[in-house]
């Protein structure tokens, strides 16, 4: 019998979640052991999956909504979620994230039951969105994932939360906008060719069609012989890759296509994913929220939100528009990556002008975000994955840099730098650990952020799309980001000690077990993928070659067919 493992492993937090509702809010202790309980089993359904293999893991498929459109036929909502080389690496940031952020937050005293039923349901959010392959359910996901964060920053953020957290709401639901456009029409657009045979009684049900009943099928709607009530609709992305399954002349089809302020529908539609995945990823210019939203959010949140939530935007750019609408890929990828070296090239210098020492890790984070959009904008096999390495590399190194700051904030309630000096003389251990990701983040050799850049400006020399001096400005950001990171270690850790606050000196107590237990776990993966990349490459090169493959080929000649 088949175990329906990647549904327990999304669906597994909101079982604790009710389990959790039921007990009395005394239970503070019991609540923290569920949640990190769950997290661990989670992590446990994802070892398995490995085991067993991507490629002999099924995709977990049932009809979930028909909805009938009327003259337009019938939309069919699939439950479809699946998983491969674009989505695994993701996955394993997430759970091990997830697991560490439930450690972090084992001193939250306010509102406790409260606090971790959001963070289960954040949980199943965030793994649905990267296991997701039905544009709905993918959609669905990331959008409510907002409403969580949004809770997290307003009731248990700083000073400031509700600023922070309308921004950030309001920001991402522009994002929303964009993407749910084409959500739409793709809707009206995309057909299944299988249901659609079924549906008109080509096939009957249980029988499996061969790939010339399906071929049949194509030919019948693309000469109009299916009227258009009897076109069964659908939002799987895997139907979306392949041109036939568009509908002629609909909106985003390739024969008879619509034009949109005279350009074609597909490009445009490439184009408001693109703005969408944008605003999440924080690129430049969409990134206002991002530093606001980590200042004034807890310690754990921050984690969350940079070594994960960033990464949606990265990943529906791939599992989406780059997918969908290879074409627009090419068109727009000088666009893309001029986007990627100003994103790199402003935040390293905004970072070199912060007091605030999250601040300019929010920056950093902005930067290095960068360098994955320009990966991506490369479309050669090593840019793309480097884009998913460093996508994983910042996750590890974010999560060590924001929970490093915290630190310091739960000893003195300040995050100014220049309110430090001297600090290895009161806190050696800890100076130690943070120097030591300090030069991770700088992309030092032996380092997994080494590989993800290197591997990102070889793609972007080897890039026949971008000109050079995109690789060089690459490289500037490099150093530019050795900077001020070198700088603040300077002035933070060396020298004599001095503290801006002395009455608070008693309270720079060194790291406590379980910070230990939160730090070196992400030190050592660090390590590991700089030392051993292939570990990680070995699960997405297949992948990202595919879509690689997929770019050059069905782009090229959508391109050819939009501009004959």
């Amino acid at each position: 019998m088949h175990i329906p493992l990647l549904s327990l492993i999304i669906w597994l937090p909101i079982g604790s979640l009710f389990f959790l509702l039921l007990l009395p809010s005394s239970q503070q202790q019991i609540f923290r052991h569920i949640t990190l309980g769950t997290a661990l089993l989670q992590g446990l359904g994802i070892g398995l999956v490995l085991m067993h293999g991507l490629d002999d893991t099924p995709v977990e498929r049932f009809s979930w909504m028909r909805l009938d459109l009327g003259n337009l036929g019938v939309l069919s909502v699939d439950y479809l979620v699946g998983i491969d080389g674009l989505s695994i690496g993701l996955i394993l940031l997430s759970s091990l994230i997830l697991t560490m952020g439930v450690i972090a937050s084992w001193h939250i005293q306010k509102y406790i039951k409260a606090y971790f039923a959001l963070y289960l349901l954040m949980d199943t959010l965030i793994m649905g969105s990267f296991l997701a392959l039905d544009f709905m359910l993918f959609y669905m996901f990331f959008e409510v994932a907002l409403l969580p964060i949004y809770c997290f920053i307003s009731i248990w953020g700083g000073p400031r939360r509700a600023q922070a957290a309308t921004k950030f709401l309001l920001y991402t639901l522009l994002g929303t906008i964009m993407i749910l456009m084409v959500l739409i029409g793709l809707g009206l657009s995309v057909y299944d060719p299988v249901a659609t045979g079924l549906h008109i009684g080509l096939f009957t049900p249980g029988e499996t069609p061969s790939t010339a009943q399906i071929n049949t099928v194509q030919s019948l709607v693309q000469t109009h012989a299916i009227l258009p009530q009897d076109i069964v609709h659908s939002l799987n992305i895997l139907l979306m890759t392949d041109a036939h399954n568009f509908i002629p002349g609909s909106a985003f089809g390739l024969l008879g296509g619509q034009f949109i302020w005279g350009q074609a529908a597909r490009l445009m539609a490439f184009l408001g994913l693109v703005i969408g995945f944008l605003i999440k990823l924080a690129a430049v210019p969409f990134h206002s929220w991002l530093p606001d939203a980590h200042v004034e959010a807890p310690t754990p949140i921050s984690v969350i939100l940079a070594a994960i939530l960033l990464k949606i935007g990265g990943y529906g750019l791939l599992r989406t528009a780059y997918n969908i609408f290879p074409e627009g890929a090419i068109y727009y990828s000088s666009g893309l990556g001029v986007l990627g070296v100003c994103a790199i090239i402003y935040a390293a210098l905004t970072a070199l002008a912060m007091h605030d020492l999250k601040k300019m890790i929010a920056y950093a984070s902005i930067a290095h975000m960068g360098f994955v959009l320009l990966g991506l904008a490369s479309l050669t096999h090593e840019g793309v994955q480097g884009a998913l390495y460093q996508m994983v590399s910042h996750g590890l190194i974010a999560a060590l840099l924001f929970g490093i700051v915290g630190v310091l904030q739960d000893r003195t309630q300040d995050r100014r730098i220049e309110s430090y000096s001297g600090l290895a003389t009161k806190m050696p251990y800890y100076s130690t650990i943070a120097v030591v990701s300090f030069f991770a983040a700088m992309g030092l050799p032996g380092f997994s952020s080494f590989i993800a850049e290197l591997l990102v400006l070889i793609g972007v020399f080897r890039a026949s799309s971008l000109p050079r001096w995109m690789g060089m400005v690459g490289v500037m950001g490099i150093l530019l980001n050795a900077v001020y990171l070198i700088w603040t270690i300077q002035r933070v850790f060396f020298g004599s000690f001095s503290l801006h606050y002395p009455s608070r000196e008693s309270a720079l107590q060194d790291l406590r077990t379980r910070e230990y237990i939160l730090f070196i776990p992400l030190l050592l993966l660090i390590f590991l993928l700089g030392i051993c990349p292939q570990l990680l490459l070995d699960l997405i090169t297949d992948s990202a070659s595919q879509l690689v493959t997929r770019v050059h080929t069905v782009g090229r000649e959508n391109l050819d067919a939009i501009f004959p």
